[in-house]
Order: structure tokens, then C-alpha cells, then sequence
């Protein structure tokens, strides 16, 4: 007696993701970004452009393209970014043409950017996957700050009166991580993972919009 034939099921295929992590200043948005460029995540990290001061810690094209106020306007002017906010006097802008190179290449894009930026992004493209990280509390949130001595008093409280404001807006993204102190592994494992289940759903999400 023949067997019958397997029944060959056709799945989706699996485009690349675009993939925004945010949350508060000082959550630990560039370290747990940071660790996965270390661990070699076969991710393509988009490097945000800013007007703000090079940090001493930083690297330039690495950790962000430190760029003047008049190329950050001509930029802008060009329609160079898929999404730009001024964060606490400076300007932030991501690249709209490196997103699309990567995602072109079969690429899976990861972003960070603030909680304003998210939702713009959110509005451009729906079907990205938007991750918050979250401190462990407030308190932990204004230790970092401070530990990080890069601003007076005053600039510290706007940050962490905005941090209040910013946490509130958790329910608008698709998942939370809280990024313990001292387990920035853990942090990037867990963004890993929630790619890993992104990949299986039976409708891919499909970022086609950038």
C-alpha cells in the first residue's frame, strides 16, 4: 500500500525587522546596544547623528556621528531622516537611506532612540518592533544619572521629571525589558529573544514603509 505524500507546507518568508529600542535617558539604551555589538549580534546598528558634545567615553561613527548644527540642517533639509527630535538642547537624527541599504540587504536594523522618536517612527512605520527598556526604579534611573556627572543639578531633575513622563507611555510599545543594574547580558539576550519570536509569527511583520 503507497503511503501517501507529506503534506509540504508553505511558509511566509521572513523579512528583515526593524527593530527600535527606547526608554528614558539614562536607562542604559547605548550599553545594552552597546554589549550586543560586543557579543557579535549579526544586527546592523544604526548610529544615530546628534549636535550634542562627543562624551569622553565615546567614539565617533561608533557610538554616534557628531556632526554640526548647519550639516544637522542641511541634512534635515534634504529629508535625510527617517525620524529627528531635539532631546534636552541637542539635535538627534537616525538615517533613512542607511535603514533602507540594510533592510535591502536582509538586514535586521536596530535603533535607539528616545520615547519621542519611537513614536514618530511608530507613526512612519507601524510594523516595526518597539521594545522599552525600563530601570529597576526611579531611584536606580537617578543613580545612573548621576554617576554619569555630565550635567548640573538642574538639568538632572528635568531629566528625571521627563523620565516619569516618558515611562508612562510603556502601553504604546509591543514589549518591556527591565534593564537590571549590572546585567547588561540578560538585556541583550532578552532583545535577542524577542527577535527570535518576531521571526515566527505565521504574518511577518514587514517594514516596507521606511
Amino acid at each position: 500500500m503507497t503511503e501517501p505524500a507529506a503534506t509540504v507546507i508553505a511558509l511566509p518568508d521572513r523579512p528583515p525587522l526593524l527593530i527600535v529600542v527606547s526608554g528614558p535617558s539614562g536607562v542604559g539604551k547605548d550599553a545594552a546596544l552597546k554589549r550586543m555589538q560586543e557579543l557579535r549580534y549579526p544586527f546592523h546598528f544604526l548610529v544615530t547623528n546628534t549636535t550634542r558634545p562627543k562624551r569622553a567615553e565615546e567614539i565617533a561613527d561608533v557610538d554616534y556621528h557628531f556632526i554640526t548644527k548647519e550639516k544637522f540642517a542641511e541634512m534635515e533639509q534634504r529629508g535625510d531622516f527617517l525620524e529627528h527630535a531635539v532631546v534636552y538642547g541637542h539635535e538627534y537624527g537616525n538615517s533613512r537611506s542607511e535603514v533602507r541599504a540594510a533592510l535591502a540587504r536582509g538586514q535586521d536594523v536596530i535603533m535607539r532612540i528616545d520615547v519621542q522618536g519611537a513614536a514618530t517612527v511608530k507613526r512612519l512605520v507601524p510594523d516595526a518592533v518597539f521594545i522599552m527598556l525600563l530601570p529597576p526604579s526611579i531611584d536606580a534611573l537617578e543613580t545612573r544619572l548621576r554617576r554619569r556627572r555630565t550635567e548640573p543639578e538642574e538639568y538632572l531633575q528635568i531629566r528625571l521629571h521627563a523620565a516619569r513622563l516618558e515611562m508612562g507611555e510603556v502601553e504604546k510599545f509591543d514589549y518591556v525589558i527591565v534593564n537590571e543594574d549590572n546585567a547588561l547580558d540578560d538585556t541583550a539576550q532578552l532583545i535577542q529573544k524577542i527577535i527570535e519570536v518576531e521571526k515566527c509569527r505565521v504574518k511577518p511583520r514587514r517594514a516596507v514603509e521606511v
